[in-house]
């Protein structure tokens, strides 16, 4: 669909950022996408805020793939949206039972009227036809934005933060999980655990911001669906397509930061030669490379790096980057298909650890470890992993953040509930502290 482009040129990107995103809270629907200025390998922008719904569609996961390919098919233009974890329903004998006091839709996706994308000292509007003279008066109105030194939060952070699983509860799971290693049933799997809040009232845009502060994330998210926000501090890509060209990063392997930067450095080391977590890297890396084969030419899947150890604010990762050349016939909405959900949040094998952990854990994930993301009109793609991450009901007052960890055969269910914490400890921090900014 036909769009009309201006660009205009920036002083202080830092604080065109606030703008928009207050700017954008008028509209029932948006989506920002944050990079941080990480600058990392296949990056295209620094910043994406798409909003105001001009199509959409919402589903379950009842043939959730293909009505988003038609979707996708029929529209031709960028779409921004989200599959929640359990589309993995959509293709595999799967079932979701859990409990799930969210209620966020199975898959979403939206036609913007309005996407603003910002990339170094530039900011580009395109806008579809219906609203284009409406591009000046808009640029006009973020830049009038009056950004205020002190604010007023909502809540006052007294929020009572739950855990589903007791820590007791966690080991006897993580030992049931280990007897299904040993017995050869799995090599791996993602156990994650819920911490949630009721009866909350928050402001949403400050807490994403205060999370986004202190995490600096390449993959940020803040999305908004009428009363549903997504807040997410992701560092991981799911899958993204370039052309011909798909680049899956999964991540396995956490170590926490030190202020202190020789022990810091120390750590950081350490993580890249640590036998337990370079085996939960590989044998992901080894799942992902099966499911990019299936839409891949023959030959072409390679691993580009294997267990680099990059280090974001919160914590040092171990990242890999696995990439494949699509075959001409497949259309770009089955390569999702085909590598749905990310082998960094499952485990390996795929479907008997989905299975195992369906079982095990206490509620639905939902969109927790689905992913976040968009198309182009020109048929790529780009997707996150939705981890580190709040999820917040405005209507039920209903907030949740969801944290797993990787078990093998050389887990120790008290390190693996130790990682959960290191990993729940941004997200629990601006739900109970303030930050001065």
């Amino acid at each position: 669909m036909q769009r009309t482009t201006r660009t205009f040129s920036i002083e202080s990107v830092s604080r065109l950022n606030e703008k928009l995103l207050r700017w954008a809270q008028q509209y029932e629907t948006s989506i920002w996408l944050d990079s941080n200025k990480h600058h990392l390998d296949h990056s295209n922008y620094d910043n994406i805020l798409a909003v105001n719904e001009f199509t959409s569609i919402q589903t379950d996961t009842v043939h959730a793939f293909e009505k988003l390919k038609e979707y996708q098919s029929i529209t031709q233009d960028y779409l921004f949206g989200y599959l929640s974890y359990d589309v993995k329903n959509a293709t595999e004998n799967l079932t979701s039972s859990n409990v799930d006091d969210l209620g966020f839709s199975e898959l979403f996706f939206f036609q913007p009227q309005k996407i603003l994308f910002i990339k170094n000292n530039q900011i580009e509007f395109q806008y579809l036809a219906m609203v284009e003279d409406e591009i000046d008066t808009d640029f006009k109105a973020i830049c009038n934005i009056e950004l205020k030194q002190q604010r007023i939060d909502i809540s006052e952070k007294n929020i009572e933060i739950k855990s589903r699983i007791s820590k007791k509860d966690y080991h006897l799971k993580v030992d049931k999980i280990l007897k299904h290693i040993h017995k050869g049933n799995i090599y791996e799997a993602n156990f994650c655990q819920e911490f949630y809040a009721e009866n909350t009232d928050i402001n949403p845009l400050h807490i994403y911001e205060d999370l986004n502060t202190i995490s600096e994330a390449p993959f940020a998210t803040f999305l908004k669906i009428d009363h549903q926000y997504l807040l997410c501090a992701s560092p991981e890509r799911y899958l993204k397509k370039e052309g011909a060209k798909i680049i899956s990063q999964p991540i396995k392997g956490t170590a926490k930061r030190f202020k202190n930067r020789l022990e810091d450095q120390k750590t950081a080391a350490a993580l890249t030669v640590d036998i337990k977590e370079r085996s939960e890297n590989i044998m992901i890396v080894d799942l992902v490379r099966n499911d990019l084969s299936k839409s891949a030419k023959k030959g072409s899947v390679r691993v580009e790096e294997l267990c680099k150890v990059s280090s974001f604010k919160q914590v040092h990762q171990m990242i890999s980057t696995v990439v494949s050349e699509l075959k001409d016939d497949v259309h770009l909405v089955d390569v999702i298909k085909d590598t749905f959900p990310m082998g960094s949040m499952t485990g390996a094998p795929k479907i008997s650890a989905m299975k195992i952990i369906e079982d095990l854990e206490e509620t639905k994930r939902g969109l927790y470890s689905g992913t976040v993301g968009y198309f182009t009109p020109n048929g790529d793609f780009d997707f996150n992993v939705v981890i580190r991450s709040i999820l917040y009901d405005a209507v039920k007052k209903y907030l949740s953040f969801s944290v797993g960890s990787a078990i093998t055969a050389k887990s120790s269910p008290e390190k693996e509930y130790e990682e959960c914490l290191l990993k729940a400890k941004a997200m629990q921090f601006v739900l109970t502290n303030s930050i001065k900014l």
